[in-house]
């Protein structure tokens, strides 16, 4: 199952950097990530983030303005941490000092998994498109005894508006809102 979500995965991303290409864009989109690693179950079959059906596969070519493109980010951001590749995770981030700050959080833990739900609707402000995508991150604690923390991803990306630059109108994680421990 893993080999075809991983072929799966590859095969959405050389069809939408060749249509970046096709499209004159640049075909340097998010860092690879082994994306085997965001299939790890959770610790409770119905207890996904906030209680919504997990992001379902795509079915075929994304628009990467989309809500779904946002997902995805957060998709890899949860393999890359999984895989304790910060650097390359806190590149999906728009400010280094937030993505540093959920680093020292995160890197606490011994091993950490994330799960994602749907992405909300999209919402403009003042220029910039936000999407909120639910998760749950999850793993052991150093001491071996298991966490689990509900949040709110949210991402932003800047409209197409003359004087963006590529970097600003791509998705990226603009802040984590963890829930409230119940």
């Amino acid at each position: 199952m893993r080999q075809a979500v991983a072929a799966a995965f590859a095969a959405l991303t050389i069809s939408a950097c060749q249509q970046a290409e096709d499209q004159g864009g640049s075909s340097s989109a998010e860092p690879p990530v082994n994306m085997a690693a965001t299939n790890a179950a959770p610790a409770s079959p119905a207890s996904g983030p906030s209680a919504r059906t997990p992001l379902a596969k795509p079915s075929g070519a994304i628009d990467p303005k989309s809500a779904e493109a946002a997902g995805q980010v957060v998709q890899s951001y949860g393999a890359l941490v999984e895989q304790a590749r910060w650097t390359e995770a806190n590149a999906l981030w728009g400010d280094r000092i937030s993505a540093a700050k959920v680093q020292s959080e995160l890197s606490q833990y011994s091993n950490v998994q994330l799960e994602i739900g749907n992405p909300g609707e999209t919402e403009g402000a003042a220029g910039s498109i936000y999407v909120t995508v639910p998760a749950v991150f999850y793993g052991d604690l150093k001491n071996g005894q298991p966490f689990r923390r509900s949040a709110e991803v949210l991402l932003r990306r800047v409209n197409d508006v003359p004087g963006s630059t590529a970097e600003q109108r791509r998705w990226h994680i603009e802040r984590i809102d963890w829930a409230a421990a119940s």
